[in-house]
């Protein structure tokens, strides 16, 4: 993937004629406002009449300078300091956000609900993003067995089965840590996320040293270098200061918003890339971290690296532009708000449809008492993804039960027809029967009559 580097403004000025500069800002008109585009659009678009594209790029990158705002602590390898802008795109987006994802949100009753629901429906987005954080990495296991994996409590059974249960565990892990982060945690998370998945062991739980072979970003697609991390021998210090920046006080000092701030040690992680492998997961473990820890608590429900293993290589843009555009971290703050707001509709639509599809239950077996909700929740599940298996263990973890609990709710399913039973090994599964919607039903219409 290839991304024009941005010529910078002081490389531009040497080219322009004081006037011929006066000119170029009067007549120069910015890009759509909903866009912040980088030299490498600029280039392939026809710029103002009377301008070149390298002029259009000068007066637009001037502008922008007024605005950017310098990251805390935050530095390329050049030692030249990270930054920021206020859009009006970001500022709109942060508000969003505000509203959909802390204090009181209005969000539909599955997660607001009893403590039973939420902790199922949180257990459930927490599976989730494990499994797309590890298909991003490389994890070849379906969502079907994953899912199954984590539900049961089974251990895993090759390397791709491997990383998501880390990745599952690392995610709990960063649930229970308190609100300082330190290096040790950093590094005590990626021990986590890569145990027993890793071609040479001992890179599990540190950084790189100065006597290895230093990891770069490779493309996807043709495997060429698109990013060389700092040199191994700066990791321990920017660690340091990573961590510095993470536990100091948002309203201390020049303000920059949480969210702001969780979107920056993302890139902050991804950007020094201090391990062999790991590197991405522990990013965006860091992120749902920082958010939970300020305050936005419905962002542990979503998944961020679905959308992002949708369209990888706008993902990978992002980092791109950012460092070929003098370090601007606006372009990556841009794409991860999107990525944040698509998230929260997509709960949304999910959130309404298992609503309707409970409810809908709910409706064919009015009047009778013969299920308990997590009968009900469980039936609703399987009619929505009849290829589900379910068992004791998995039961009574989602619901946050015992064993005999777990038992006693699925056992009559089975007798009732709805649910079929068989055996892998000394585990049982249960799966939806073939007419499950039919004998619903008929059980409704028996219990009606």
């Amino acid at each position: 993937m290839y991304v024009a580097p941005a010529p910078t403004i002081g490389e531009m000025l040497g080219k322009l004629r004081p006037e011929r500069a006066i000119e170029i800002l009067s007549s120069a008109r910015d890009p759509r406002e909903d866009e912040y585009p980088h030299w490498d659009k600029i280039r392939q678009l026809e710029p103002p009449p009377g301008l070149s594209d390298l002029e259009w790029w000068w007066a637009i990158k001037l502008r922008r300078r007024f605005n950017l705002r310098p990251i805390p602590r935050m530095k390329s390898t050049t030692d030249q300091p990270f930054e920021y802008a206020m859009t009006d795109v970001v500022a709109r987006s942060l508000r969003y956000v505000d509203q959909h994802c802390s204090g009181e949100v209005a969000m539909e009753e599955v997660v607001t609900a009893d403590e039973q629901a939420r902790h199922r429906y949180l257990v459930n987005s927490l599976m989730e993003e494990a499994i797309r954080s590890s298909q991003l990495e490389g994890a070849v296991t379906s969502r079907g067995v994953a899912k199954e994996m984590l539900a049961s409590g089974r251990d895993a059974t090759d390397r791709s089965e491997r990383m998501i249960l880390n990745n599952y565990r690392a995610l709990q892990y960063m649930r229970e840590m308190g609100q300082a982060l330190t290096p040790a945690v950093v590094l005590e998370l990626q021990r986590i996320l890569t145990d027993g998945t890793l071609d040479n062991p001992d890179a599990a739980g540190r950084l790189q040293r100065p006597d290895e072979e230093r990891i770069a970003v490779l493309d996807r697609t043709d495997g060429t270098v698109i990013h060389t991390p700092p040199p191994a021998e700066q990791l321990p210090a920017r660690l340091a200061a990573m961590c510095d920046f993470a536990n100091e006080d948002v309203e201390a000092g020049p303000f920059m918003h949480p969210v702001v701030r969780a979107i920056v040690l993302h890139l902050w992680l991804a950007y020094d890339h201090p391990f062999e492998d790991g590197n991405g997961r522990t990013a965006r473990a860091l992120f749902y971290w920082y958010m939970r820890t300020h305050g936005y608590w419905l962002v542990e429900y979503l998944s961020i690296s679905k959308i992002l293993r949708e369209a990888p290589s706008k993902y990978t843009r992002a980092y791109l532009l950012t460092e070929t555009d003098g370090f601007d971290a606006t372009y990556f703050i841009h794409y991860q708000l999107d990525v944040i707001e698509r998230a929260v509709e997509q709960l949304r639509v999910y959130l309404q449809s298992k609503v309707r599809e409970v409810k809908s239950v709910e409706r064919v077996l009015r009047g009778g008492r013969q299920f308990n909700h997590r009968q009900l929740a469980l039936l609703s599940d399987a009619l929505r993804s009849p290829d589900t298996a379910y068992t004791f263990a998995a039961h009574a973890k989602s619901n946050g039960v015992t064993h005999e609990t777990a038992r006693n709710d699925l056992l009559p399913l089975v007798d009732l027809g709805l649910l079929d039973r068989t055996r892998r090994g000394r585990r049982f599964l249960f799966t939806a029967s073939p007419d499950l919607s039919g004998r619903l039903e008929k059980i409704g219409a028996n219990e009606g009559g």
